[in-house]
């Protein structure tokens, strides 16, 4: 079987595609499924790097998001059978011709959504649980949601389920394009954050108030500056560090101004923790899933994908990632040729 293998931790562009890749067994309460496309993450370079909070041990083909039909599976699993069509969330593997998922991680795709847009469903998982979730923002009708990095998988989700639940959308983004992107997908209002940031032009639009609500995957200074235009009472929640640095949170702040920061590493419901907990939380993730499933039947969401790639192209996929030209999600394609 095919695959990118990763023999000891370094950078993604030196991995290589191995032809000898062998599955391990299957387990009774997992499905084998060929993959019909891969995430492409910066969370993914890295854990291929040995710089994320979980190592998989060595050696292993790298990718935590896929979609694909499944072929085979395990004699406990009870929700699906060969022929379905899945997405699932990988303890790793997914960047190969084959992968395997437990059953608790996987959920069936519409008929109308495509293997590469399905890879998006991580991302509005993600999204979905940071605004809905009562111990998270738990966003209301009528309050002004910000959105980082809303050309991204998690930002376009964020912003397409901030006006499926009623707020008023800010949405933030380097380009032109990327600021259409966001438009197109229901944003009321777009920023140039690279044009003297973010915080004047947040208090304009909410007559000096702020927002509410704050969705923030990227971190670092991003994250800093929200706290200058965040609502008396409001709520943050970092779900990543994109920029390369993770949030610092000054106390004085967050006491002055009565805000929660609520933080999501949504990883630890797909059992990517010390303790996994994958199991004790299939109902909440499940129940979340239901949720997304219908808004894409009703044609609230979109999954958007900016360019796929085969299995070889591992490298110009993971460089557009990287360099921010990427909207939406970029995809490996495992069995193109």
């Amino acid at each position: 079987m095919r695959g990118l293998w990763v023999t000891e931790y370094t950078d993604f562009d030196r991995l290589s595609v191995a032809d000898d890749i062998v599955l391990p067994p299957l387990a009774p309460k997992q499905l084998r499924l060929r993959v019909g496309a891969a995430g492409v993450s910066f969370a993914t370079s890295l854990i291929v790097a040995g710089k994320y909070q979980r190592k998989p041990p060595l050696p292993f083909a790298p990718g935590t998001e896929c979609a694909g039909e499944v072929l085979e599976c395990g004699p406990e699993v009870t929700r699906f059978r060969p022929g379905d069509r899945i997405c699932a969330a990988l303890d790793w593997g997914a960047m190969a011709e084959e992968a395997l998922a437990w059953e608790v991680n996987c959920y069936p795709i519409p008929d109308t959504i495509g293997f590469a847009e399905a890879t998006n469903f991580n991302s509005y998982a993600t999204s979905g649980a940071a605004l809905t979730w009562p111990h998270l923002l738990n966003l209301q009708a009528g309050e002004t949601l910000l959105v980082h990095g809303a050309a991204g998988g998690i930002g376009l989700a964020g912003v397409e389920i901030g006006k499926i639940l009623g707020a008023t959308v800010i949405a933030t983004a380097s380009t032109p394009e990327k600021r259409a992107l966001a438009t197109e997908h229901g944003a009321d209002h777009v920023i140039d954050y690279t044009d003297g940031g973010f915080r004047e032009a947040v208090n304009e639009i909410t007559g000096g108030r702020g927002a509410d609500a704050i969705l923030d995957p990227v971190g670092g200074d991003v994250f800093d500056e929200s706290l200058r235009c965040i609502a008396l009472e409001g709520r943050i929640a970092p779900v990543g560090f994109t920029s390369g640095r993770a949030a610092q949170i000054p106390a004085n702040i967050v006491l002055v101004k009565n805000i929660t920061v609520c933080g999501l590493n949504m990883g630890a419901y797909y059992g990517w923790s010390p303790k996994d907990i994958r199991y004790e939380m299939e109902d909440r993730l499940r129940a979340l899933m239901t949720r997304v499933y219908d808004w894409a039947a009703a044609g609230d969401i979109r999954p958007h994908v900016c360019a796929t790639f085969p299995l070889e192209g591992f490298r110009e996929a993971m460089a557009m990632v990287l360099e921010r030209r990427s909207t939406g999600r970029v995809a490996l394609m495992p069995n193109d040729k």
